[in-house]
């Protein structure tokens, strides 16, 4: 184990001495791992990300599509996101200097809280400058993800008999209430959005005087979707006045807004077992802690 660890860093060490020459990795750190990618963090810096898929054409292809996309992004989002140091296509790795700022998942929650609607401006804001862009052109860097809403119960309902002994007996009432209830009926309009847009891919310096957002990371599930499904991350992570600060903000019509708002609440509330779920077979407390304080809104204690 230690020398396949070691393989891995010479490895991740020699791509980045090719592509950024006079640059020392002196240390090689695994980052995380995903059904789609692997990702190092050397000298505390640079994230060095590896595509996982075996096709050597079309790992190559996905790197080229998410640099475009980036830059894309880059082009309208009122926020910083990741610029691309370098490449290796054959390789599919990506490269990039990580953005200053700490996610808002390593936040104390009380802090976070504390800063909820001004989160939820910001959030509209880029919502806004997303889901403006024309999908036409969009849709050359990125798939649609639009399953309709009967799948979203139907794998919240799987999800939920897997995990139903670790959710507080005061919220299990409610959440077995809405998984019998029908879904939200279909029809909505789709746009360009990030599609998860959770508290940790938004970062924040909270040591500034005043809250300073200084990036949104992770756009690889970035797609043309339901513009209501980021507006459900957050009130997922953040609450009420989170959604209505962001709903506030963005730009559309009252009507829109609402029927916004409706879808976003079933999206928190599938997505936040998944989440619970995911906080529970990983043992990362963050995802667990802020999973069962969301319970607290999205499934209250009917009593």
């Amino acid at each position: 184990m230690d020398s396949e660890r070691g393989d891995r860093a010479g490895f991740v060490g020699d791509i980045v001495a090719a592509h950024l020459p006079g640059y020392r990795a002196d240390s090689v750190v695994l980052l995380g791992e995903g059904e789609d990618n692997i990702a190092y963090e050397v000298n505390g810096e640079l994230i060095v990300r590896f595509s996982k898929e075996p096709d050597p054409v079309r790992r190559a292809a996905r790197v080229g599509s998410e640099v475009r996309l980036l830059a894309a992004v880059a082009g309208v989002s009122p926020l910083p996101v990741p610029e691309p140091s370098f490449t290796a296509a054959e390789d599919g790795c990506l490269a990039y200097f990580k953005l200053p700022g700490r996610p808002l998942i390593d936040l104390p929650l009380p802090q976070r809280a504390a800063h909820d609607a001004v989160i939820g401006v910001r959030i509209g804001e880029l919502l806004s400058a997303l889901h403006e862009v024309p999908v036409g052109p969009m849709e050359r860097l990125v798939g649609v993800d639009d399953e309709p809403a009967e799948a979203w119960l139907d794998e919240a309902a799987d999800t939920y008999a897997v995990i139903a002994a670790n959710v507080p007996t005061a919220h299990r009432p409610a959440v077995e209430a809405f998984l019998g209830e029908p879904p939200p009926a279909g029809g909505h309009s789709l746009a360009f959005s990030h599609n998860d847009l959770g508290i940790e891919h938004v970062l924040v310096d909270a040591d500034a005087p005043t809250w300073t957002f200084t990036g949104v990371i992770d756009w690889s599930d970035a797609a043309i979707c339901d513009p209501a499904r980021d507006f459900g991350l957050l009130y997922r992570d953040l609450g009420a006045t989170a959604l209505h600060s962001a709903l506030r903000s963005y730009r559309t019509d009252a009507h829109a807004a609402e029927a916004i708002r409706a879808r976003a609440a079933f999206y928190a509330k599938c997505g936040v077992l998944e989440d619970l779920a995911y906080g529970i077979e990983t043992g990362r407390a963050a995802y667990l802690d802020k999973s069962l304080a969301a319970l607290t809104w999205l499934y209250p204690d009917p009593a």
